[in-house]
């Protein structure tokens, strides 16, 4: 399915811009003017993408498989190397081996864009096993099994990328990380199809779906619309108001009791029972217990029994496929917590 990335059919640099490539530094002559260079952002608010259900048509669009995994940005300092999460916290000595792979990198500064991921057995990113990896939610033992897959690149020796194309962007990160590497730091590679067969075959090999991306746009924070996800089975992050005991289920935890917000306030809407197994049950019902409450935090129609409620404080990643008339998950599966430093986005209901 997939193919190597294009290669440019002229240089993307002319002469007069050589020196935005790495070089060996040499002794500056002191009669030469010092070139003007951007300075080097502390931080980047990272683009997001728009959730639509289709993918987006016309050669103004490339695709990449969407990884389920930390959206992370690693800096390429004088000082050393910096890894933050997508809400700006210094996750450095939780990655070592991706410290380790940028320290190796062929730049003087950069700063790359990704998605920090545990690949399974058939090689798809796997957020249950990232999670194992970094002592579970709220752990912080360190992942040696993570790799970073690099899908844009936003600084570069000097020079700050954001306002050139995503094809430009790109043309410099595939000579930074060559496509087929099979290092800590990797290529998300652009894929060349049509993107209703790419989300087809995406969804048969049991992956989370695709990213489609307007070549022609330059680096905007937020959600702007100009990178677009399609998932092959619906995701979204739901508070945990509560959960029904059960003695024959893992953790005793028969199923979870979900809300969402809608105009500024909690609404229950439904339950998942499904997608635990030992371990994370085990996490999941030791978390809640410290976080008991007499009352629900959200209005509950009272239809289940030996029923704990909590702090609606934690954040549950869930897998759906529809909503019901009266605004329930149907066929609701648990994936993992949210943590806090990966800014867990609550679902909004309309």
């Amino acid at each position: 399915m997939t193919k190597p990335p294009r290669k440019p059919s002229k240089p993307l640099l002319g002469e007069a811009d050589a020196l935005l490539r790495s070089r060996p530094r040499r002794r500056r002559d002191p009669d030469q003017p010092n070139l003007a260079l951007d300075p080097m952002p502390d931080r980047v608010e990272p683009c997001l993408a728009l959730l639509k259900a289709r993918p987006p048509k016309g050669d103004d669009w490339v695709y990449e498989i969407k990884w389920d995994g930390y959206r992370l940005s690693v800096h390429i300092e004088p000082t050393g190397i910096r890894i933050l999460t997508r809400g700006g916290h210094d996750w450095t000595d939780r990655f070592p081996a991706i410290k380790q792979a940028a320290l190796w990198l062929p730049v003087g500064t950069a700063i790359l864009d990704g998605e920090a991921v545990v690949l399974d057995e058939q090689g798809r990113s796997d957020f249950g096993l990232l999670q194992r990896s970094l002592g579970g939610r709220g752990g912080k033992k360190s992942s040696s099994d993570a790799i970073f897959m690099a899908f844009d690149l936003l600084y570069f020796d000097g020079h700050d990328l954001r306002n050139s194309e995503l094809g430009m962007r790109r043309h410099v990160l595939e000579d930074l990380v060559p496509a087929g590497e099979q290092g800590d730091i990797r290529l998300s590679e652009e894929i060349e199809a049509d993107g209703d067969q790419l989300l087809a075959s995406a969804c048969e090999l049991d992956l989370e779906g695709i990213i489609a991306k307007q070549r022609r746009a330059p680096y905007r924070s937020g959600r702007g619309g100009d990178w677009v996800k399609v998932k092959c089975v619906q995701s979204d992050g739901f508070i945990i108001v509560g959960y029904e005991k059960s003695g024959s289920a893992f953790g005793q935890i028969g199923s979870l009791l979900l809300s969402a917000r809608k105009a500024g306030e909690l609404i229950y809407v439904g339950s998942v029972g499904t997608g635990f197994n030992e371990r994370s049950a085990s996490e999941l019902r030791e978390a809640m217990d410290k976080i008991k409450v007499p009352a629900p935090a959200v209005k509950y129609p009272g239809l289940r029994k030996n029923v704990v409620w909590i702090k609606p404080t934690l954040v549950a990643e869930v897998e759906y496929r529809a909503w019901t008339d009266d605004e329930k998950l149907r066929h609701a599966s648990y994936k993992g917590l949210r943590d806090v430093q990966d800014n867990a986005v609550v679902y909004m209901m309309k």
